[in-house]
């Protein structure tokens, strides 16, 4: 009884483990995947075009043939769907094609012996591949398994020559065979394609990669796909950790994104994790510092500084001429809070106040607090996610006295000039180049528009293909092994009758 009630007070937690919420989320609707159908048909030309036939040898009676050399010259495939099929499959189905085919004869009937070529074409092709997609253990999407059904419904085959009488008697056994090893290769040719070619394909989308010389972002799949009739959805980690502490795992507490939009061809949608991650690993890394000294301090917040109440401060120190440095440092990782009606960023953090003479220590003239509100503009520009950040709010306050925070209201001002001049463009600069979104190479956004929502923002946008799946399929081919190689190869048909 006992161990029965702890499994019940357990219970929640195993299935809030079980379940870890995404920081990041990708849905591809139908529109998204007709896209897919067109390029992806494309290449299923490509791959049938290139199967090999093995040679096709017999007799009947004094008929003697050898099938050799069979090219794919010609497809039509006319129909042709790619759906969706709960839960984890899509079903590529491809009904009433055809396909031409030229290939060698040899023939000796008798004492007549005949060489050339025959032209022929398979009517009717049905083929029904299923592909199922799950996570591997890297955490990336792959083409786990297919199932494919592949028939011919008929083939003729076109004779000429002084033999064409006997051709058109004893095509059959010709014909029948050639259906036969057709139809035997068109799933393998489609399987390779699928777990091997595709799969390549899919090892271009970004999984755990650095984003800069500072941090990096763990893409990785939290579980496999879940697919409806109209959508395909993916739960990616979307956290990103410190170059220093890769390993670091940060807590998940914010809210799960909800995509229920189904009109563009994909939607991304981002969590207020996914940017407190980031936030949180360069404060790890300690990067949050700015520091400003010399020439580098603008001239009229210098003067400001020694004119007000500072002034006082620097008669007292030993070196009033010495030049200022100002170290503007974050006390705590940044916050991000996402609302319908905007976005924004919380900072806290330090404005430390020095000058600094030459050779000799440091004097230390104030310490402030600064708590800042940024509003943060999120966009898409082709693959890479940026933000762009506006001071909103600022606030200064003095750690040592009341009276001295009283003498910094002058400086409000000021203050929000020099962060609005001077330290924005720099951290907008650092946020320039932005971060990839998990899609593979040759995959494009267009047409997109940002969505804030309470707790996560939704980026949807269309698709397009600036490479071709054979292009980068091409590039990132695995290599053949020699023995794979050499035996894949048709062996050359020999050109003497004795050998029929």
């Amino acid at each position: 009884a006992a161990s029965g009630c702890l499994l019940l007070l357990l219970l929640p937690s195993l299935v809030t483990a079980s379940h870890s919420p995404p920081g990041c989320k990708i849905r591809i609707t139908s529109k998204g995947l007709d896209l897919v159908k067109q390029e992806g048909l494309r290449f299923v030309e490509q791959e049938l075009q290139n199967i090999t036939v093995s040679d096709l040898h017999g007799s009947e009676g004094q008929f003697q043939y050898n099938i050799s050399q069979v090219k794919v010259t010609d497809l039509q495939l006319a129909y042709s769907d790619l759906n969706f099929q709960p839960q984890q499959h899509l079903v590529f189905n491809i009904s009433n094609a055809s396909i031409s085919l030229r290939f060698r004869r040899q023939l000796l009937y008798w004492f007549f012996y005949d060489i050339g070529s025959i032209n022929a074409s398979a009517d009717g092709v049905h083929i029904y591949t299923v592909l199922q997609l799950a996570k591997d253990e890297a955490g990336r999407l792959k083409i786990s398994n297919m199932t494919c059904n592949a028939s011919i419904a008929r083939m003729h085959a076109g004779f000429s020559g002084t033999l064409r009488k006997v051709y058109e008697f004893l095509s059959t056994f010709i014909v029948t065979g050639m259906r036969f090893l057709l139809s035997q290769q068109i799933c393998p040719s489609l399987e390779h394609a699928s777990l091997v070619l595709l799969n390549s394909l899919l090892d271009t989308v970004p999984v755990r990669n650095y984003v800069d010389e500072h941090i990096g972002i763990d893409y990785s799949l939290l579980r496999d796909p879940s697919i409806t009739t109209d959508t395909l959805e993916l739960d990616f980690k979307g956290m990103f950790f410190p170059r220093v502490r890769e390993d670091q795992e940060l807590e998940n507490h914010a809210v799960e994104p909800v995509i229920k939009e189904t009109e563009r061809m994909v939607y991304v949608a981002f969590s207020e994790y996914f940017f407190d991650s980031a936030m949180h690993s360069y404060f790890q890394a300690g990067v949050l510092t700015i520091e400003l000294q010399g020439e580098k301090v603008p001239k009229d917040l210098e003067v400001l500084l020694r004119a007000t109440f500072f002034g006082t401060i620097f008669m007292l120190s030993p070196s009033v001429d010495a030049p200022l440095r100002l170290v503007l440092q974050v006390s705590a990782p940044p916050r991000c809070t996402i609302k319908p009606s905007g976005t924004s960023v919380s900072v806290s953090a330090f404005l430390n106040i020095s000058l600094v003479p030459p050779d000799r220590p440091p004097v230390q003239l104030s310490s402030m607090a600064m708590e800042t509100k940024l509003s943060a503009k999120v966009f898409l520009q082709g693959k890479a996610l940026r933000v762009q950040l506006d001071l909103r709010r600022f606030r200064i306050y003095s750690k040592q006295s009341a009276l001295e925070s009283l003498a910094l209201f002058s400086l409000q001002a000021p203050l929000k000039t020099l962060l609005q001049l001077t330290i924005m463009p720099i951290i907008n600069e650092r946020t320039k180049k932005g971060v990839q979104i998990p899609l593979p190479e040759g995959m494009d956004f267009t047409r997109e528009v940002v969505t804030n929502h309470a707790g996560f923002l939704t980026v949807g946008a269309d698709l397009h293909f600036s490479k071709g799946l054979r292009e980068v399929i091409e590039k990132y081919r695995p290599v053949p092994t020699a023995t794979a190689y050499s035996s894949s190869q048709p062996a050359e048909p020999s050109l003497d009758p004795s050998s029929l």
